[in-house]
């Protein structure tokens, strides 16, 4: 891992969080060099008792907890708090996800920090506000934000994004670009020879899924009203196999085209179906058309047929598919990692920053050797 870019290399940060959110944010400092030390209550950061495990150690857990040293402090107690506090005392970042008010009560503030920390603190809502100290989670923030609203299934109900984390990890790279951008500004004071200042960021899971819909929130407030779908009929399609694939529309040329692919030229001439608003406002009517027509042959044909005439298109996979494909074996997309107490597990790339295979940390791995470098 030589050769891996590393700008944080010299970077200290101090990741209080459980999670989701915090700790992906924390674990892309790592990725980028820095030293992570993670601390954990007596029975662990909650992620380590969700998705498939084996002792203290789960798949959710090394996912966002890679490259961290892991130190068991019990924040109850005065000695926990205090060698937190010596621990804040050389953090360049520190990081909490705790409800507004409780980090406070530990003594985890900015004020423990250097001069110059950037303090993150991670939240439902933010630290101010009517809802400040409202129970939220990814489930919570899709629905708040109206996320929730703009996912309509094809049996008329609207879903959550299914079993992704969408605002717990979009919050998390949300949280690392605010953490990257308050470093820069520091970077910045100190060549002009000034002393770099504290910088306080809230980020919360409300504003980051919003900030996700910007464009959706932006159109529906310039409108007053929720705008019909805008480019039906894209969506997925299962073929005669039972297999689904994915076909999509940008342009009013190409549902003429999909019409002459699936054979049904017919609908393309239909005015009920002349545009896009016309074909929302008859969808009832065209869907079914369109499904009968696919499922006469297999899913793998017609993406053929899709791409052969350049169009978006491609198989619905699952992540074991995605794994095998060629075209991801020859690009390195994913990255064997050995997990001590899991196995080697196979992890995506991060986008940009090239291979990186550093384990997540058993509970309390570290935590006689991080004590002992505090002279505790």
């Amino acid at each position: 891992m030589a050769d891996r870019p590393q700008p944080y290399r010299n970077l200290f940060v101090l990741d209080a969080s459980q999670g989701i959110a915090g700790p992906y944010c924390a674990t892309q400092l790592a990725a980028c060099g820095a030293t992570v030390v993670k601390i954990e209550p007596p029975a662990g950061d909650w992620s380590r008792g969700l998705s498939t495990r084996e002792g203290t150690q789960s798949v959710m857990h090394v996912a966002f907890n890679r490259g961290k040293r892991s130190v068991v402090l019990d924040l109850q107690t005065e000695a926990g708090q205090a060698a937190m506090r010596r621990l804040a005392a050389r953090a360049d970042v520190m990081i909490e996800a705790f409800r507004p008010g409780v980090a406070r009560r530990l003594g985890l503030v900015p004020e423990a920090g250097k001069p110059d920390v950037v303090f993150l603190s991670i939240s439902g809502f933010g630290q101010q506000g009517p809802h400040a100290e409202r129970p939220c989670t990814d489930s919570v923030a899709q629905a708040y934000s109206g996320m929730v609203s703009l996912n309509i299934g094809m049996d008329g109900v609207p879903h959550r994004t299914g079993q992704i984390m969408t605002v717990d990890m979009v919050t998390g790279l949300s949280a690392c670009i605010a953490v990257q951008a308050a470093l820069a500004e520091q970077a910045r004071d100190r060549a002009a020879g000034a002393a770099p200042q504290r910088r306080v960021l809230d980020v919360s899971l409300m504003q980051s899924a919003a900030a996700l819909m910007a464009f959706n929130i932006a159109e529906q407030g310039l409108l007053g009203r929720v705008p019909p779908v805008a480019n039906l009929p894209a969506g997925t399609y299962q073929g005669s196999d039972g297999r689904w694939f994915m076909v999509a529309l940008l342009r009013e040329p190409e549902y003429h085209q999909l019409c002459a692919i699936i054979g049904r030229p017919d609908l393309a001439e239909d005015p009920r179906f002349a545009s896009f608003a016309a074909r929302a406002e008859h969808r009832e009517a065209l869907l079914p058309e369109i499904r009968a027509a696919i499922a006469a042959r297999p899913a793998a044909e017609w993406v053929q047929r899709f791409q052969a005439a350049r169009m978006l298109c491609d198989l619905v996979n699952t992540p074991l598919d995605w794994l095998a494909d060629p075209h991801a074996e020859a690009v390195g997309a994913a990255v064997p990692l050995p997990q001590p107490g899991l196995g080697t597990l196979p992890f995506p790339r991060l986008p940009g920053l090239g291979p990186w295979s550093v384990p997540a940390p058993a509970l309390g791995e570290h935590t006689e050797a991080v004590l002992a470098e505090l002279g505790l």
